[in-house]
């Protein structure tokens, strides 16, 4: 068995999360972190590691941690008899006389995840393998103003389908979902462009019919740890995602961990408001960035201007038209770009996290996009000297980034990463 490497990362570095669990400060109280507790910190430390870094042997990551070996080996060797990891073939040493390095990586062959993309009038489900491979994808349609029953047995009877083909019982159920979700308490609390959804316990429905553990997570806040384990965010401490469609959300990782804010309200980027007084939003406000960087402004924008077939208006379109030198086109996908880098020029005056993630309509514009962006945010943002922004798109596909995010919901909880 062959692996790849990846790019570097300390072990040893310590996130503020980490050092939230660590000190335990509550109130101005301290709590010890009793020795169980510690070894569960480190064992998702060892394990972020090799998502961030790829195969590493036990000496690697010993080196990586500052700790001996033996430390290492503690940690590693119970998770091999319970095949989460497994060693690759021996590689040659770099010490003159010593021992083949066997790279430890991810066991292709443990249980796997279930994962659940759930998008107004749509639902998609899959396995996910802790490598990240997709496999028994599942996909099915709802009525978004329909009946609950209804719905429930769309979803139950799509999520049958997928773990019915697992191999062994899934560590549990990651759902990524659209609307605005009280992560905390498993519920969805509202998504206009769906209402039967609105108010829905999914976590305690499956939990229910499947007898697994769930979890349920924000759609972009899901597509933001697929980035962070699978795509451009793997081995960053500070970034966010920034998805445009229908809707625009998007989601934070900071020093090093995802912000979810209150009962995972954080993130709700769509509607913050960018025009005082600007076009009325579905949340009911006015001038919310949704209304000028999402699909329904560009597609509106493109009828008023007598485009051909505006209703299937896009982003790569606009690439595409520009490309081929269409001026309409080429306005119009500055405008539109423009729009979505106000934005993220707001965020970045607010957070500073200098790299950006693009899902969606437009990360189907593809580079082009990404740069006309980059080059928008550098005219508009107040920027220290020395200062490096970031702009790129994720090619995996929404779809997949997204399931492999709400599988990584999992594993944040069943195996303890920290993130």
């Amino acid at each position: 068995m062959k692996f790849e490497s990846q790019p570097s990362y300390s072990l040893g570095q310590r996130t503020p999360a980490s050092r939230e669990v660590a000190a335990g400060e509550n109130g101005g109280n301290v709590t010890l972190v009793s020795q169980s507790a510690l070894g569960a910190i480190n064992r998702g430390r060892v394990l972020q590691a090799l998502y961030d870094n790829g195969p590493k042997s036990r000496a690697d990551l010993a080196r990586l941690a500052g700790v001996n070996r033996t430390t290492i080996t503690g940690i590693v060797q119970p998770m091999i008899e319970d095949q989460l990891l497994v060693e690759g073939d021996a590689s040659p040493s770099d010490v003159k006389g010593g021992k083949p390095a066997r790279p430890l990586y991810f066991n292709p062959d443990a249980p796997m995840l279930g994962a659940v993309l759930l998008l107004p009038g749509t639902i998609q489900t899959c396995l996910v393998a802790l490598t990240g491979e997709i496999k028994a994808v599942a996909k099915a349609e709802f009525d978004t103003h329909g009946e609950t029953e209804a719905f429930i047995a769309v979803m139950t009877e799509t999520l049958t389908a997928t773990l019915s083909q697992a191999q062994q019982a899934p560590f549990g159920i990651g759902v990524a979902s659209a609307g605005m979700i009280d992560s905390d308490n498993g519920t969805i609390l509202t998504v206009n462009l769906a209402p039967v959804l609105t108010g829905l316990p999914l976590v305690a429905i499956l939990q229910e019919r499947f007898s697994l553990p769930v979890v349920i997570d924000h759609h972009p806040r899901a597509l933001l740890v697929g980035d962070r384990w699978f795509g451009p965010g793997r081995g960053q401490q500070n970034f966010a995602a920034v998805y445009t469609g229908e809707v625009l959300g998007g989601a934070f990782f900071i020093d090093g961990k995802v912000y979810r804010g209150l009962a995972g309200s954080g993130g709700e980027l769509g509607h913050s408001v960018v025009q005082i007084d600007g076009a009325l939003c579905n949340c009911g406000k006015h001038g919310c960035w949704e209304t000028v960087a999402a699909l329904p402004w560009l597609r509106k924008e493109a009828a008023r201007l007598s485009f051909p077939h505006p209703k299937s208006v896009t982003c790569a379109r606009l690439v595409t038209e520009a490309d081929e030198g269409s001026k309409a086109a080429e306005e119009l996908l500055d405008r539109y770009t423009r729009n979505v880098a106000f934005g993220i020029v707001n965020l970045q005056q607010t957070l500073s996290l200098n790299s950006y993630v693009l899902h969606g309509d437009v990360a189907g514009g593809g580079m082009k996009a990404a740069e006309l962006i980059r080059q928008h945010v550098e005219q508009l943002v107040v920027k220290r000297p020395g200062q490096e922004i970031s702009i790129t798109v994720n090619g995996i596909g929404e779809g997949h980034t997204a399931l492999r995010g709400a599988a990584g919901l999992v594993l944040s909880s069943h195996l303890k990463l920290v993130i």
